[in-house]
């Protein structure tokens, strides 16, 4: 694992100025972890924000898909900064929203529009007539019209530059909840029991979260040029890694970002930790030893190969990449031995 910053800048533009994050080895997707969620913030505003002067240098607009919610203030507090104190200019910016709770009034607490105007819009020069977001307060028998428009507003505005996503627990990206297809678009959909539990606290309680929402669909977020999926938490870790090192399945929607060529994911440390390269380093790489990571492969060796740890032969260790650890396998054996029965 090195400390190279991936980025989404044009090729020959200096990178010296992006926040350094660490780039994990082995994972199927570009894959970049932070010690802080602050770090990712920075990371990914920073990468907005040289997009936005290069097209507003060039005159061009830039078109944003934005999410809401907990793991993308850190980059909106952070572009409001660049705003204020740099004067990072909006005034070209069009934005789409990934989606909506429906049935939501737009001035209810709850909803994804009054979120956005409070924690981004009405602190940048975004204009207004620039500001797309899928609409709750429809009737039903117009949703499906709307959800049309919406996606012929994206290809009017020239697609989406860069698509800012999270991820949920049961894996899905916008509302894309598991079984969403690959090709799906713009949509009402039903919102998996899971992902209503995890909103329930912001509701005061599950039964008040809304049973449907409208997303943009996979397709849709796919079409973007740039995709960066934020991760925060050790309550994320497990799809994550499911995302960044599986195959694709439309079990866990998040692993369909797999197949676009310029995506990667951000994460903090929390939200990396079941991450292969984290967990277990010496399965996928050459590691720089330490007591405390000799005595974490020990353990995990003995419970691999089925066995107490004073029993662990020197082919334990050679069949489970780490034969560099056999020259010290009595000494380390026996202190990891004597360690755990100290609990």
């Amino acid at each position: 694992m090195t400390d190279t910053p991936l980025s989404t800048a044009e090729p020959g533009t200096p990178i010296s100025s992006l926040p350094l994050g660490q780039r994990i080895a082995k994972t199927r997707v570009p894959t970049l972890r932070f010690e802080s969620s602050e770090g990712t913030g920075h990371y990914v505003a920073q990468l907005i924000a040289r997009l936005l002067r290069q097209r507003n240098q060039a005159d061009k607009p830039t078109v944003l898909g934005l999410a809401t919610g907990s793991t993308p203030i850190g980059v909106y507090r952070e572009l409001i900064r660049l705003h204020r104190e740099e004067g990072l200019d909006f005034s070209r910016v069009v934005t789409f929203n990934l989606d909506e709770y429906w049935p939501m009034s737009e001035e209810s607490i709850h909803s994804y529009r009054r979120w956005m105007r409070e924690n981004f819009f009405d602190h940048v020069n975004v204009a207004q007539a620039n500001i797309h977001i899928p609409r709750g307060d429809l009737p039903r028998r117009s949703v499906d019209t709307f959800c049309e428009e919406y996606e012929q507003a994206i290809e009017e505005a020239g697609g989406i530059d860069i698509q800012l996503l999270g991820v949920g627990r049961t894996g899905h990206i916008g509302f894309n909840e598991p079984g969403s297809s690959r090709d799906s678009r713009t949509r009402l959909i039903t919102l998996d029991p899971v992902t209503r539990k995890d909103a329930a606290s912001g509701f005061y309680g599950e039964e008040n979260v809304p049973l449907r929402a409208i997303t943009m669909g996979v397709g849709t977020i796919l079409s973007a040029r740039q995709v960066i999926c934020m991760a925060l938490g050790e309550h994320k870790a497990a799809v994550v890694r499911q995302a960044v090192e599986e195959r694709p399945t439309d079990r866990i929607v998040a692993i369909f970002l797999q197949t676009h060529p310029d995506t990667q994911f951000v994460l903090d440390a929390a939200a990396a930790a079941d991450l292969t390269a984290i967990r277990t380093p010496w399965t996928v790489e050459t590691v720089n030893w330490t007591p405390l990571l000799e005595r974490q492969a020990v353990i995990w060796l003995a419970q691999k190969a089925g066995k107490p740890i004073l029993k662990l032969e020197a082919r334990d260790f050679h069949e489970h990449h780490l034969a560099d650890l056999v020259e010290v396998r009595t000494g380390l054996v026996q202190d990891v031995s004597a360690c755990v029965r100290r609990g």
